[in-house]
This record gives C-alpha cells, structure tokens and sequence, in this order.
C-alpha cells in the first residue's frame, strides 16, 4: 500500500516538473505545467524554459497555440545571463470554460530559426460540484421574444426635428417674422403730405448751397413738390414740363377740384422756371433766392393740402383694402421666398448626398434596406449547440427540431440546428452541431455534398464551388467551401444570384458547421459575413 502511494507521489510529482528538454548546438528548451487538473475557469501556469547562447535569437509562441485551452495572458519573459550563456524563461496562464479531457499540443520554439517542440500534456477540466441541497437547479430557461430596441430611430428623429427647427427658425426670422422698419422705410410709410415736409425739411439742413451744388438743391426741391402733387393730388406731375404741370394744375382750379389762388400758381410757376433756368442753362441765382424758393414750395405744399377736398368713406375703404392687399402680398412674398429657400436647401442637401454617398446609400437610407437595418443594428453575440459554436450575428439564430432518417439515427447521437433568415433570398445564416455514436472522424466531403444537394433541391441551379483553409479568431482550423449560384425569386419569378460559405470543423466523434447565404452584389450582406467571419470561433472538444 506505502510502496502504490509512493510511487503514485512520485507520477504526479514527475508529471509537473519538467517533461521534455531538448539540446541541439548547446540549446535546451524544457516546459512544465504547474497541475494537470482544474476545475471550469481555473488556471493552468505554462512554463517555457530556454537556455541558449547570448548572441542566440529565441522565439517564443504567441496567440492562441494552446487551443483547445485558451491563453488568459502571456507574462514578460524573465532573464538569466551566465558568462556567455542566457536562461529565459516565459509562464502561460491557461484556462478552459468545458469540463473534459484535453490535450496541450506541443509548442514550437525557435532558436536563430532552427525549431524545438515540447511534449504535449493531458489535462483534465472538472465541473464545479454544485451542493443542490443548498442551491435548487432549475431547467434552462427557452428562448423569449425581446422587443427590438429603436433608440437609433429616436436619435435619427431627434436630429431631424432639430434640423428643421433650425432651418424653420432661419426661415422665420429672415422671412416670416416683422422686422423692426428701417427710418426709410418708417418715412415711406407716412402720408404724402408729413412725407414732404419732411422732405424739405431735410434739404433745409442740408449742405447743398453751402458746397455751391444748386443744381442738386433745385432737382431735390422739384422733385419733393412733383411727387407730392402726385401722390396726395393724383396730378401726373413728375414726367409733365414746367408749363404742363402749371396748366394742369389752371385746370384743376377751373373745375374746382384744387382751390389754390392764382398767386400761388404763378409763385410755383417761377419756382419751376428757376429750376429749369438752373439745372439746364447753369443759372446761379443767389442764396437767400434758393432759400426763399424752399420756404415758398413749403408753403405750396401746405396750401395744395388745404385746398383738396376731405376723401370720401368710399375713398378711405377703398384705400384701407388696397393696404390690406398690399400687406398680404408682402406676406405671399415672404412665403414663397421661405419656400424656395427651403426647396433650395433640400436640393442642395440631397444632391450633396448623392454625390458623396452615393444614389444607393441615400435611397436605402430614406426608404430602408433589409439587410442595411440587419447591418446598423443591435447584434447579439451567443454560442450555439454542443460543441458549441460562437457566432456574432445581426439577431439571434432560432433553434430548429431536425428529424433524421432512420439511417441517420443509427449514426447521429444529436443535431443542434440553429437558424435565421433564408438559404433561398436576401440573408440567411445556419449553425449546426453533430455528436456521434462513434469516435469517428467527420466526413466533410459528404456533408458538404447534403448542404449543396439541399440548395439544389430549393430551386438553386449552376452552383460554383472553391474551397480553401479558414482559421478562427483563437486558432482554430476548419475547411471554408464558399461560391456561388442562381435562383429564381418566388415573388417575381426573377433570376437572381447568389452567394454562399459552408465554414466546417470538427474531430473525433463531432462535426460543426456554419453556413451563410446571401445575394450577390449586396455590399450590406457582404460586411455582415465579414464581421460574422472575425467574430467566428469553435470548440473543438466533444
């Protein structure tokens, strides 16, 4: 009994310490692992050792060379020198997340290129006993229907309510809104009569004599006096010479429409007759004349004012609904000055996105795009099946009941299927995983061949296939059968090409496969079996 302990001691105490030392040209590469039995989550403490010559270059491993265990981390490699020799050494820390028996498998190591292995090393992964009398087990809880998220809509809505917030209040504050009047524009609006005398009043002040500009001084005066003889006296005065407007102004009197004396016509007519001699035969009459004939047109005015006759309500209505028409025609102009702003701005703004994004980019945009949503959305990252399978996908695969035939029965210990979408249209995606009654290694070929004879069977035509080696993201191995075909859309009866990957692996007793189809020339499917590529990772252990 001592003798079977001591020698079951002195296994375990061997199986830890250093298994395996190589030497070649003077170089020694041992390893050793700290237990050969943990629990789920544990770690394992891989250790490296080299001795070799300072001048040496050592490569040690890196990523994921330990699957199926996975590396946590990889310590910084600790040095030795000894006269001309130097010792490194490197620690692996090592864990496993599924109870069973693996298998460490040896790792290369180069010295100055020449390569070295270690042995392997059999570990064991152990559950975690659970005390059920302390703590109830429970079934595993079935799959439940999760409300799809839509706070990318509601930021997409939140930026174009801003966005039109922002352009209805430019618009509002350029166009719409009643703008403080400019002192032009307050003057304008005064009755002809206040807006003269204003008028004159301003040129009274002015420096127009003073600078020796009679010629401005008599052109601004007439014309302040023609435009109100226009406006207040509906007499055509501005484009009528000097004796036109005096007859006019005779006839006026004569029909009693405009009670002015004949002193005060005759005072105007020399007034306008000064005028002219001044702005055409470079008359110079004197200061105090040129600011008599000011005072005397300010006095015309005011007479020309008393003289006509009060307006009639019709009159007065009459001019009320002409300023009404003109208010609301000022306003239909501003509208339409928004509006075509505003269409401006939009055509702007979509044919700038059509030049930088593109026509389909900006219409999958507006109008949405299946596989577009499937790619900007919410993806959901799970592990499927036993083996299991990890797949980052765009939603989550729905787990399928698959019947086998009865010839199959004999050979398949279980199938997991998994699946979302369709193999036949814009985006679909499968996860299998097979356990066998046998230990015996998975015929690819053959199945493969089923998942083409299915396509085939589901209206695809003029399959192409290639195949070549695909590695995981930790290291993993698998055959990567990808090509293309033809199928008819169901809906249209259109014939459409398709694209499609079968990603394999497997060992003894197991097979897991991964398949993805999609429409040829969609770029949106195209970076959704990208990223499910990178993101794809298997456990080869059953």
């Amino acid at each position: 009994m001592e003798k079977s302990t001591l020698q079951l001691l002195i296994a375990i105490v061997f199986a830890i310490l250093p298994i395996l030392v190589f030497s070649q040209n003077d170089s020694k590469v041992s390893s050793k692992i700290d237990t050969t039995s943990i629990k789920i989550g544990e770690q394992i403490q891989y250790t490296i050792t080299v001795e070799t010559d300072s001048t040496n270059l050592v490569h040690f491993p890196e990523g994921q060379t330990f699957s199926p265990l996975e590396t946590v981390e990889a310590l910084l490699t600790d040095t030795i020198k000894e006269n001309n020799r130097v010792k490194l050494q490197r620690i692996y820390a090592l864990t496993q997340f599924d109870s069973g028996s693996y298998t460490i498998p040896p790792q290369r190591i180069a010295i100055n290129e020449q390569p070295f292995f270690t042995d392997s090393f059999q570990i064991k992964v152990a559950d975690v006993v659970v005390d059920t009398s302390k703590q109830k087990m429970y079934d595993i809880k079935p799959l439940i229907q999760v409300d799809r998220s839509y706070a990318k809509l509601w930021w997409t809505i939140l930026f174009v309510v801003l966005a039109l917030l922002i352009v209805g209040g430019l618009v509002y504050w350029f166009f719409l809104r009643k703008k403080p009047l400019t002192e032009e524009e307050k003057e304008a609006l005064l009755p002809p009569y206040d807006r003269a005398l204003l008028e004159l009043k301003r040129l009274e002040n002015s420096r127009y004599l003073i600078q020796d500009e009679y010629k401005k001084y008599y052109s601004e005066l007439t014309d302040i006096v023609r435009s109100y003889l226009e406006e207040d006296a509906n007499v055509s005065a501005l484009e009528s010479t000097t004796d036109e407007l005096i007859d006019k102004l005779e006839l006026l009197k004569d029909a009693g429409e405009l009670e002015l004396g004949d002193d005060t016509i005759r005072q105007f007519q020399k007034i306008l007759q000064t005028a002219d001699l001044v702005k055409f035969a470079r008359s110079k009459p004197s200061t105090s004349v040129a600011e008599q004939d000011r005072k005397l047109v300010e006095e015309i005015v005011v007479k020309t004012h008393d003289a006509l006759p009060e307006p009639t309500e019709e009159e007065l209505l009459l001019n009320e609904e002409y300023l009404e028409e003109l208010a609301k025609k000022k306003q239909r102009k501003r509208i339409y000055w928004a509006a075509a702003i505003f269409v401006g701005l939009l055509i702007v703004g979509s044919t700038f996105s059509l030049i930088f994004f593109g026509v389909k980019e900006v219409r999958d945009t507006v109008f949405g795009y299946p596989t577009k949503e499937l790619l900007e959305g919410e993806w959901v990252s799970s592990s499927y099946g036993y083996p299991p399978i990890e797949l980052e996908t765009p939603d989550v695969l729905i787990r399928k009941e698959a019947e086998l035939p009865p010839e199959a029965q004999e050979l398949v210990k279980e199938l997991q299927l998994f699946t979302y979408g369709s193999y036949v249209g814009l985006f679909g995606i499968g996860s299998s995983s097979v356990t066998y009654k046998e230990q015996t290694e998975p015929n690819f070929d053959a199945a493969i061949a089923g998942t083409l004879s299915t396509f085939e069977s589901l209206g695809v035509k003029n399959i192409i296939t290639k195949q070549e080696e695909f590695t995981t993201k930790s290291g993993v191995r698998g055959l990567k059968t990808y090509g293309s075909g033809n199928y008819k859309n169901p809906l249209n009866n259109e014939s459409k090409k398709a694209k499609y990957n079968i990603l394999s692996f497997g060992g003894k007793g197991f097979m897991q496969q991964v398949i993805i189809t999609w429409e040829d020339g969609d770029e949106y499917a195209e970076q959704i079996v990208d990223r499910i590529l990178s993101t794809l990772d298997v456990k080869t252990q059953a």
